[in-house]
This record gives structure tokens, C-alpha cells and sequence, in this order.
């Protein structure tokens, strides 16, 4: 019985046997019409997210716009279906999806269509998929997807991330989210990539590039620019990686361990 008293009943109770309120035949009544309080333990208001979970017809993104893979990306498919049993081919959905979202440049409503129809899988299935993986950019992105990390390690690591990207949106002129007017950049700020040693870094399309500064960064997106906007194909790509110039994660400073011939048990046994 007592789950079913309020906090506003055992005030009233309290009062009523030290002789300060007198108890009415409403009183009873009321306690239990009282409705418990409940202290929130969060003092962050909860914001809703529509962006993976809902899709809304654009001008660039509905069922009308018409999606077929290429002949080259039906090879591809062909051969990512030969890697699944007949009975188990609704698998390939997130490879296939891939593919249609290289393809297309983002994976629309009608990418998602077309694989559902090449697997036999009812929509919804495909849409379940689509949105509850981030890789999948439901919303068109430029032709460079700059994600730059903002997690612990690359907050601390070198010059720290948000220096990073501060350079990033004041040189883009952009901020997070957005896509410059020119459709070259699209910029967002995602969490840990898997680079924490060569922080801070930042992925772009499918390459890493790590060990940043404000001014390599810089120097990085005009790179970018200058072998898109260049018509003859000419302009180098800048290489993905370090731009540091150290190979991989090995130490900037070179090897401070195991730089002599390890010790073998001949070392310290003579009788061997």
C-alpha cells in the first residue's frame, strides 16, 4: 500500500499528526488523485533526429527520378551476388547499396528502390537498412565528403581538432552539415575513425589524411579544388595518409626501441 501514496499524501499525513492541518473526509481522496514527481537525471534536453529515420520528396530525391546501374556496376553486382546461396541473397543489400551509392552519389530513394527490386525484398527492408547506417548519405554531398573527427584523441592529439576544423568551415566557408555553393565540399564533423595515433586527422571520400595542421589542411582542400576544376586531368590528387611525411603510424622521431639484435637464449645459457 505504500507504492500508492504520493509524495503529496505523506506531506499531508506528516502535518496531520503533528496538529497542524486538520484532516477532512476529502483529504483521503485526494491523496490518491495526487500524481507522483519524478526528478529528471538529465539536465540535456533530448533532441529528435529525423535525418536517418525519415525521407521527405525533393526535387533530387523521389521515386519518379529513374535509377538503373550502369553496365560496369551490373558486373560488379553480378559478381557480389555469386558470393551469397540463392536462399541467402537479401545479404548483399549493403554491398549492393554501395555500389548504387558510388554510382549516384548518394543513395536515393530510388537506389534503395532498385536494389530492393533486384533482391526481391520488400522496400521497407532496404529502407531499414539505408537508415540505420551512417555510411549511406541519404541527402546528396559534394563531390568531396570531408568528415573530420572530433573525439578525445583528436582533440588532444597534435594541434587538437578544433583547430582543425576551424580552418576547415572558415576556409570553405561553410560550417557543419553544409555543402559549398559549388558543389565541391560537403563538410560534417563524425566521430572516431580508427586514426587516433596520427591525430588529428580527417576522412575524405574513402581516404585518410593525418597529421594535420591548420596550414596542411588548407593546402589539402586547394588541392582538392585544383584537380577537379582542372580539365585536362592533369593536377595531381594529394596522396592520402600522413602529410607529415612519416610512413604509416611508425614514430615521427624513428625507432627508439628494439634497434639492436634481440637477445636468444644462447645469449644467457653456455651450456647450449
Amino acid at each position: 500500500m505504500a507504492k500508492r501514496f504520493s509524495p503529496a499524501a505523506l506531506r499531508l499525513a506528516v502535518r496531520a499528526a503533528s496538529g497542524n492541518v486538520a484532516v477532512t473526509a476529502a483529504a483521503p481522496r485526494a491523496s490518491f488523485a495526487a500524481k507522483p514527481m519524478h526528478r529528471a537525471f538529465s539536465t540535456t534536453p533530448r533532441k529528435a533526429s529525423d535525418n536517418l529515420m525519415v525521407h521527405r520528396h525533393t526535387s533530387d530525391n523521389n521515386p519518379d527520378i529513374p535509377f538503373k546501374f550502369s553496365p560496369e556496376n551490373e558486373k560488379v553486382i553480378a559478381e557480389i551476388q555469386k558470393r551469397y546461396p540463392p536462399q541467402y541473397k537479401k545479404a548483399a543489400v549493403m554491398p549492393m547499396l554501395d555500389v548504387g551509392q558510388r554510382q549516384h552519389g548518394f543513395t536515393s530513394i530510388s537506389v534503395m528502390n532498385e536494389v530492393a527490386r533486384l533482391l526481391e525484398m520488400p522496400p521497407m527492408r532496404v529502407y531499414e537498412v539505408a537508415s540505420f547506417y551512417t555510411m549511406y548519405n541519404r541527402t546528396p554531398v559534394g563531390k568531396y565528403f570531408v568528415q573530420a573527427c572530433t573525439t578525445t584523441p583528436c582533440q588532444l592529439g597534435g594541434c587538437g581538432s578544433d583547430v582543425i576544423v576551424k580552418a576547415i568551415t572558415n576556409h570553405l566557408g561553410i560550417s557543419g552539415g553544409h555543402t559549398t555553393k559549388d558543389g565541391l565540399f560537403t563538410f560534417i564533423e563524425v566521430e572516431c575513425l580508427g586514426a587516433c595515433v596520427n591525430a588529428p586527422m580527417i576522412q575524405i571520400n574513402d581516404d585518410y589524411f593525418e597529421d594535420l595542421t591548420p596550414e596542411t589542411v588548407v593546402a589539402l582542400l586547394d588541392g582538392l579544388k585544383a584537380a577537379a576544376l582542372d580539365p585536362s586531368g592533369k593536377t595531381p590528387i594529394p596522396k592520402a595518409g600522413p602529410l607529415t611525411g612519416r610512413d604509416t603510424c611508425e614514430n615521427s622521431a624513428g625507432l627508439t626501441s628494439l634497434t639492436s639484435k634481440p637477445w636468444g637464449i644462447e645469449t644467457t645459457r653456455s651450456d647450449l
